[in-house]
């Protein structure tokens, strides 16, 4: 592996001992500079006697440790504006300007083939709670000669995160050399020596396991700290109810237990139209071990029915199989429709059904009211044409005892990661992230545009186009109305 280490001279400012690894392509070490900096990418001039590094290859550019390496380039706030400001019309913006205009978030900038942790992280930036979680996290990303992997990649990721708030796209390269180092399979090369594509659905379950690590658990009112250790459990983590029931013998006893999940799996099979198929499909399957009665390997009928529902639930659309022949993960392009609003009730046990019954009652009462309030409204237009504008105010989402849950089980899609190709290690990964009701940003590396609820339910599959592959579904807002409120007062 070939690596250097070189002075940059910028300007008055001279970095010593600046780490390069030629193995990488060029934009990596640009994304370095970019932070040491804050010069970016695009502005970069980079020289050594008089000669210009490329973006793609180091064929023209002649490294050796302690080389004096020249950095040319304004940081964007140190460009000189003109004093009066012109008119520019949308037509007439770039990415950049219309981003801005639309006041959209930053981009990632695509480190080669790195579109899978770019799309990872824009969905993950979804859940406020996680947000806040890493702004108050205290760890810092530590030096190559002594890397704690989930300390790490949380302090990388919360970095990333501060800095793509200030608005502007961002090379995520420390968060990307941080998850080489803890999970070197993500820093394979390709045929061209490039980084080879990965799986975007590994990248989000080990930044999950590592935020896992060294997030701790949110207390609230009615919620013990030994509840749970990790605030990804608290908000992410559900609990299946399982039972196994041998189908060979009735001598054998049915045993129970519970199982842990991050995650739930849509497995797509020739029947499988609905995302809520896919999921039940999976509740209830056989398999096989062996029997301590029979003392033999024999069929079971394991059923799982949830008995706590988090917050955020995450599903991954089972889309990849091994092809043993090409050796590839091929693709199931099948169509899968997905709802924008997910009630997970009858996935849940009998129990937990109960618990969630007065809260989707309430909803229920909501539902009829608005309904009437729009009739009013509407006869009411026909009159004057005015309306008010009031500040809605929610009910808590969570069981009093149990901070993170889901109390309803209804839930809104909030982000999709989404796959373009043919197989897992190849194609492209984006992005699409809901930002107000009906608008959703479509997150494609450093391109990020505004897209529509329509364009949303396109990402179903059934051809080449992107294709979902993990969702995420936030919890559904009880709006508390004026009459709740009144109520509450006049109780308190």
């Amino acid at each position: 592996m070939p690596q250097f280490k070189v002075k940059v001279k910028w300007g008055k400012e001279s970095y010593p001992d600046i780490e390069v690894n030629t193995d990488e392509p060029p934009m990596l070490f640009k994304a370095q500079l970019f932070a040491l900096t804050g010069v970016q990418p695009e502005r970069q001039k980079v020289m050594i006697k008089g000669v210009t590094l490329k973006d793609v290859d180091w064929d023209n550019f002649k490294l050796k440790d302690g080389v004096t390496v020249l950095l040319m380039g304004s940081k964007e706030e140190d460009v000189p504006k003109e004093p009066v400001e012109k008119t520019v019309f949308v037509e007439d913006m770039n990415e950049s300007e219309l981003a801005t205009a639309l006041d959209l978030p930053a981009g990632l900038t695509n480190l080669g083939n790195t579109c899978y942790m770019n799309a990872t992280v824009q969905c993950l930036k979804s859940v406020p709670e996680l947000r806040e979680a890493l702004q108050t996290y205290q760890g810092e990303v530590t030096d190559a000669g002594g890397v704690i992997p989930a300390q790490s990649i949380t302090a990388a990721l919360r970095d990333l995160y501060s800095t793509m708030d200030k608005g502007n796209n961002v090379p995520p390269i420390v968060l990307l050399q941080m998850l080489h180092m803890a999970f070197p399979r993500f820093a394979e090369k390709n045929e061209h020596g490039g980084f080879a594509q990965q799986d975007a659905n590994e990248c989000w379950t080990e930044l999950v396991r590592m935020l896992q690590q060294r997030l701790p658990a949110k207390l609230g009112s009615g919620s013990s700290q030994e509840q749970f250790k990790s605030l990804i459990d608290q908000y992410f983590g559900g609990t299946f109810d399982v039972e196994l029931k041998c189908t060979e013998t009735e001598d054998e006893p049915v045993t129970k237990n519970k199982e842990q999940f991050l995650q739930l799996s849509c497995f797509i099979s020739q029947d499988v139209r609905y995302m809520h198929s896919g999921l039940r499909s999976k509740m209830q399957e056989q398999i096989t071990k062996k029997s301590s009665i029979l003392d033999r390997d024999a069929v079971y009928i394991k059923t799982s029915k949830i008995s706590r529902l988090p917050a955020y639930l995450t599903i991954q659309f089972v889309r990849f199989y091994y092809k043993e022949k090409e050796s590839i993960n091929a693709k199931i392009l099948k169509d899968v429709k997905f709802p924008m609003e997910f009630d997970a009730y009858d996935l849940c046990t009998p129990e937990l059904q109960e618990k969630l019954a007065p809260v989707r009652a309430k909803f229920k009462e909501l539902e009829d009211a608005q309904v009437e309030a729009a009739a009013k409204d509407k006869n009411k237009s026909q009159g004057d044409g005015k309306t008010t504008d009031v500040e809605k105010k929610y009910s808590p989402y969570w069981f009093q005892d149990d901070l993170g849950s889901n109390n309803s089980g209804y839930y809104t899609l909030q982000a999709v990661l989404t796959h373009r190709g043919r197989s897992s290690s190849s194609g492209h990964y984006v992005g699409w992230v809901r930002h107000t009701n009906d608008r959703w940003i479509k997150c494609d590396d450093d391109n990020i545009s505004q897209v529509t609820t329509d364009d949303i339910l396109k990402l179903s599959g059934g051809g080449d186009w992107h294709c979902a592959y993990v969702l995420l579904y936030g919890p559904r807002m009880l709006e508390i109305s004026n009459v709740d409120t009144e109520e509450k007062m006049a109780t308190d």
